[in-house]
C-alpha cells in the first residue's frame, strides 16, 4: 500500500527513450506531487541530462539499487529491463508502473487502463502493468459498450504510427521520405520493407498461428480488462507512414440490442473520450489532431448494414501519451489518491 504523502520519490528507468521522456513532460505538465525525482538509463546514458520543469536531471545508471527511498518507479525501458529490474524495485518497497509487455499476462499482476478497471489495482500491488498502446484506446471506447449492451465480438483493423517503434523507427520514416522525393533509394533497417509511402501488416513477431504477437496482445488484453474472456476478438495490426498516434477501425457485435445512435450518446458522456463525429462537415478523429492530446477520440460511429446488434467506429489516440506515458501517470494518480 502506497503511504498517504503530499509528495512523492519517483524514478523513471527507461528515461531517455521517447515514451521515458513523455513521462518526465506529463509529469510535470500535471503537476505530479514528485519530492525527488531519478532518471535512470543504461551505463551509455549515465551521465547526459534531462529537463524536468525547466530544470536539468542528470541521468543515474539503472541498476538492482536504484530504487532506495522510491516510493513509484514508471518503467519504460522494455520487457527484457522490466523483468530483471523491476522485482528489485518491489523489494525496495516501491510501486512499479510497467509500460513494457513483461508482466500483463500475468494472473497476479493487474492490468489496468484508469477509465476502464482500476478496481484491478488492488489493496496492495507490486507491479502494475500498463496495457498495449493499440489495446489502451481501443478498451476505452469498448468498455461503455460493454456495460450497456454486453460485447460478443470485436473485429478490428490498426493503423499504427512509428513512433509505436521507437525513435530510430520516427527517423527512419523521415529519412526514406527524403530520400524518396529526392530519388534517392533508402534501405530500411528497423523494418523489414520499406515504411514511407507504404503500409506493413506486420507489427511484432509472427506466430504460429498466422497472428502477428501484437495482434495476440489485442486479443488477451482485451479480455483480461474488461473481464470477460468470452469476448472474441479478432485484429490486423498495420504500421504505416504516419509519425505519431494511432488509428483503428473497430467493429462491435453486442448481445443486447443496439444501434449507433444510442453508442454515440453514450460514449459522449464518457471521462476520456472525446466524440468527434460529423461526416457533413468532414469532421472525424484524425492522427494528426490527436497528437500531443490526451483524450481518446472516436468517431464514424455508423450501424452495420450487414449485421444486426452490431455497429462500426474510428478510434485515435496519441500512443505515446494516453497508449503509453499518460497511462502509466494516471495509475500513480489513482494511487495517491486513493
Amino acid at each position: 500500500m502506497l503511504a498517504k504523502k503530499s509528495q512523492y520519490n519517483v524514478a523513471v528507468a527507461g528515461a531517455t527513450g521517447a515514451v521515458g521522456r513523455k513521462m518526465l513532460e506529463i509529469l510535470a505538465e500535471r503537476n505530479f506531487p514528485v519530492a525527488n525525482l531519478k532518471v535512470l538509463a543504461s551505463a551509455r546514458s549515465v551521465g547526459q541530462t534531462l529537463s524536468f520543469k525547466g530544470n536539468p536531471v542528470t541521468v543515474e545508471e539503472l541498476n538492482e539499487n536504484s530504487f532506495g527511498g522510491v516510493d513509484i518507479a514508471l518503467f519504460s525501458a522494455g520487457a527484457g529491463v522490466s523483468r530483471q529490474f523491476a522485482p528489485s524495485a518491489v523489494k525496495s518497497g516501491c510501486i512499479v508502473i510497467d509500460n513494457s509487455s513483461a508482466f500483463r499476462m500475468e494472473p497476479n499482476i493487474p492490468l489496468v487502463v484508469p477509465e476502464v478497471n482500476p478496481e484491478a489495482i488492488g489493496s496492495d500491488p507490486g507491479i502494475i502493468a500498463n496495457p498495449n498502446c493499440s489495446t489502451i484506446q481501443m478498451v476505452v471506447a469498448l468498455k461503455p459498450i460493454h456495460d450497456n449492451f454486453k460485447i460478443k465480438r470485436v473485429v478490428v483493423s490498426t493503423y499504427q504510427s512509428v513512433s509505436g517503434s521507437g525513435q530510430k523507427a520516427i527517423e527512419e520514416l523521415q529519412n526514406q521520405t527524403k530520400n524518396l522525393l529526392d530519388g534517392k533509394s533508402s534501405k530500411p533497417s528497423v523494418y523489414p520493407h520499406q515504411i514511407a509511402f507504404n503500409c506493413l501488416p506486420h507489427i511484432d513477431i509472427f506466430l504460429e498461428n498466422g497472428y502477428t504477437k501484437e495482434e495476440m496482445k489485442m486479443v488477451e488484453e482485451t479480455q483480461k480488462i474488461l473481464g470477460d474472456a468470452s469476448i472474441q476478438v479478432s485484429p490486423t495490426t498495420v504500421r504505416v507512414p504516419v509519425f505519431y498516434s494511432h488509428s483503428e477501425s473497430v467493429n462491435v457485435e453486442t448481445e443486447k440490442p443496439m444501434n449507433a445512435a444510442e453508442v454515440k450518446k453514450i460514449l459522449s458522456g464518457q471521462s476520456g473520450i472525446r466524440v468527434v463525429d460529423n461526416p457533413e462537415k468532414n469532421e472525424y478523429p484524425l492522427a494528426i489532431d490527436a497528437t500531443d492530446r490526451d483524450e481518446v477520440f472516436v468517431g464514424r460511429i455508423r450501424d452495420d448494414i450487414s449485421c444486426e446488434n452490431a455497429i462500426n467506429f474510428w478510434v485515435v489516440s496519441d500512443n505515446l501519451r494516453k497508449g503509453a506515458a499518460l497511462n502509466a501517470i494516471q495509475i500513480a494518480e489513482y494511487l495517491i489518491q486513493r
